[in-house]
Parts: C-alpha cells; structure tokens; sequence
C-alpha cells in the first residue's frame, strides 16, 4: 500500500505506474474522495471548536435565561451537524481505502517499461545447455518410464493439475527440499520456520494476494481462512504490526511449504506433465530490511537463490521483468529462469523481488533505530529458493541418459542414499 499522502503529492507518478502494470484504478474518483475527506475534517473540527466555546458560555448563563435556550437549541443542530459529519467521514474512509488497496506498488527506476512478459529483460545467463546424442524426453515420459512419477493416480485422487512421486521420485523431492534447507540455513544465513499452510484473510491481504488475486486463491470459506499461495505469506506475517529494532535488522527467515494457486486464467497453458499445477513444494526466502539496504540486499536474495541452481549445475538465465509483467505489490522482480532440455525451453524456479515499504505499510511492520526514536517502515524481499517441481523437471529432463537412466546430481546424492542415479 503506498502512502495517501505521497499518492496525493505524486499523482501523476501514481496514474503512470498504474498504467505502465497494466493496472485499473480510478486515481481521480480517489483523489475527489480524499478532497472531499479532509475538507469535511476542516468543517468537523471547527464545528467541534465552536460547540466547545458555545458550551462553556452557556455554562456561564442562568438557567432560565432566554439566551441560553437560543444558545442550546443551537448547538443541539451543531451536534447534529458533527454526528452527520462523522457518518458521511466513515463512508469516505471506507472507499478511499478500498481504493488506496488496489493502488499498485510504483516500479523502481531500474525496471524497463513493457507490456507483458516479452518485454522482460535478459541480464545474464548461467551453465552451458546439455547436447545428446540422441532426442531428449520430456519429464513426463520420464518419469513414467521410471516409474516415479504417477499423474493418473493423482487425477484419480484430485483431479487434473496435481502431483503424485513415488518411490525414488519422492525421494527426489525430499531431498531437494532438504538440501535447500540446510544451503540457506547454513551458507546464507537464514533462520527455518515451519509455518502454518492456513491463513487468515488480514494475512493475505497484508502481502497484497488479495483483493487483486483473489481469483487465483483457495478459500476455505466456513473459516475464512486462505491456503497459501507460497509461504512469502505467512513468513511477512511473522512481523505483522510489529516494530522491530533496529539492531535486529536485517531478518532473512526460509521457510519450507506446500503451495496452493488456483491458476485461474492459465487454462490450456502447460497442460502436459507437471509445469503447471494447482499444489506444489518451495523452499522460500523472506528478509525485512532497512530501506537504504533494500536494493542491495534483492542482489543478494537472488545470488542466493542462483546457488541452488549452481550447485545442482542446472543451466539457467535471469531476467529483469518490466513494469507490465511485474507482480502487483513488487517495485522490481528477478525471475531465475532453468532449462528443461526435454521440451526445449527455460521455465520459471524463482521470482525474486523487493516490495520496499508496500507490504509493510499494508502490514504495519516497523522499525526503530534507537528506543524513543521515530519509528520507520522496514522493507520486505522474497524469493524462492527455489520452487519445486520444475526443478525436478530440469533434472529429470537435463540429466537423463541414453540408457533411459536419470544421473542425480553430484550434491543430492548424501540425501538420496549416497545413489547416482534413477535406473
């Protein structure tokens, strides 16, 4: 949520990042609302200042005196007129706050203005792609082959956009997750959490899912409560209107978690194997910040979150995302993006953005630098690191040999029974 006062002060930056995210928001409708608010604030507050000093004059007059019932009759009307102040007050407040909500966050200097997802921007490149002699399945026949991978039993359970591994499949995914774990835990610095998988709705709208991706939530609506699109929601929601010291800034949590999206609007994309599904595992990396830090601490998020991949020596590239394909509630965005040699193309494994003070504000996560001083907002980052299954697809399909085996990567094989390879 970006400050109303620096909407108000910046109006016309505010219109052009609304328009460069592809967003729609009525900016004026917002800035009537929010004249109309504080100049009814003027008429209130002299309203109130007038029945005061009326109030300690009649005070002063007897009891029967003519003038003192003129002078109450008045402020009986004077109170009437604050009360329907008051009402039509929280009206305003009630709107403009639903429109401050879906006000997206501005995009950093850095970003490139575009459209979608075509404008986006490659900034580096990683690994040498794998060559075969001969043609590389994908995952899907893979992991049928190998029998480790069982996506009609798992439609049979839930229907289509599910997972089910078994055997040295499950075994792979386990073992991705825990590497990653013990990587940030031990190398970067991160503290683990194993948080909820359920959320309440001031959670989810505190890191900006809703209302603008609501769409795309499972709701489970006898409780009112989300499951988690990824675990960036609960980890934020750690701090939620908390002030912290300054002293115990940075903060960097990672957290393991299933993910639940909906994937609403992506019908008919990826459709074949397991790209594109409505639960899937991530290991995610959350920091609050101070905000002059900000920038260079999503560098090292992301150089965090290309270690995994660097040591799984998995190719992959980086892209800076324009303003139209970045996320609501980001003012930058990384997407790491691994080759899948099998369907010959990059896909996604991490998205790596700083939020500055736009969740924080939503949230009321601060900070103070020393006791009695003013208090701040923190800045948050996320960043998966990295998001599962796809990069269970790039071993299965980058890795595979002639033979039909799969060769595990060198780093895996202490948390896979010391083996080499899926036969």
């Amino acid at each position: 949520m970006l400050d109303l006062k620096f909407v108000r002060q910046n109006a016309d930056l505010v219109r052009e990042a609304i328009a460069n995210k592809g967003e729609k928001v009525d900016l004026n409708r917002f800035l009537s609302l929010d004249q109309e608010y504080r100049d009814l604030l003027v008429r209130g507050d002299r309203l109130k200042h007038e029945r005061n000093v009326v109030s300690k004059q009649i005070g002063a007059l007897p009891g029967k005196d003519q003038e003192a019932g003129e002078q109450m009759a008045k402020m009986r009307e004077v109170s009437r007129q604050i009360k329907d102040l008051d009402t039509r007050g929280k009206v305003l407040e009630g709107e403009i706050q639903q429109i401050a909500m879906a006000i997206p966050n501005i995009p950093h200097s850095s970003v490139p203005i575009g459209r979608d997802d075509g404008d986006n921007v490659e900034i580096k490149r990683w690994g040498e792609l794998p060559q075969f002699d001969f043609q590389p399945l994908p995952h899907w026949e893979i992991g049928e082959r190998l029998d480790i991978l069982d996506l009609k039993a798992s439609s049979k359970i839930s229907g289509s956009g599910f997972i089910l591994f078994k055997g040295l499949g499950a075994l792979l995914e386990r073992a991705l997750i825990s590497f990653m774990l013990d990587l940030h835990t031990r190398e970067h610095g991160y503290l683990e959490v194993a948080p909820p998988f359920l959320v309440n709705r001031k959670s989810m709208e505190g890191t900006g899912q809703i209302p603008k991706l609501s769409e795309d939530m499972y709701l489970c609506e006898q409780d009112d409560l989300f499951l988690i699109p990824t675990a960036e929601v609960p980890l934020t929601n750690i701090h939620r209107e908390d002030i912290l010291r300054g002293d115990d800034l940075p903060q960097n949590y990672v957290a393991y978690t299933a993910c639940f999206r909906r994937e609403a609007g992506s019908y008919g994309k990826d459709t074949r194997g397991i790209t594109r599904v409505h639960q899937f595992d991530k290991v995610e990396l959350v920091k609050f910040v101070r905000p002059e830090r900000s920038y260079d601490e999503l560098e090292n998020l992301l150089g965090h979150a290309e270690k995994v991949l660097q040591l799984l020596n998995l190719p992959y590239r980086i892209r800076v995302l324009c303003t139209g394909d970045l996320s609501f509630a980001a003012a930058k965005c990384y997407d790491i993006e691994v080759w899948a040699a099998g369907q010959d193309k990059f896909l996604e494994v991490s998205s790596c953005s700083n939020f500055g003070d736009f969740q924080a504000r939503r949230s009321g996560i601060r900070f103070r630098e020393t006791p009695g001083a003013r208090s701040e907002y923190v800045h948050t980052l996320n960043g998966s690191g990295v998001a599962l299954p796809r990069t269970v697809i790039a071993i299965l399909e980058n890795c595979q040999t002639a033979s039909g085996d799969v060769l595990i990567p060198e780093v895996l094989r202490p948390y896979m029974r010391d083996l080499k390879r899926i036969e």
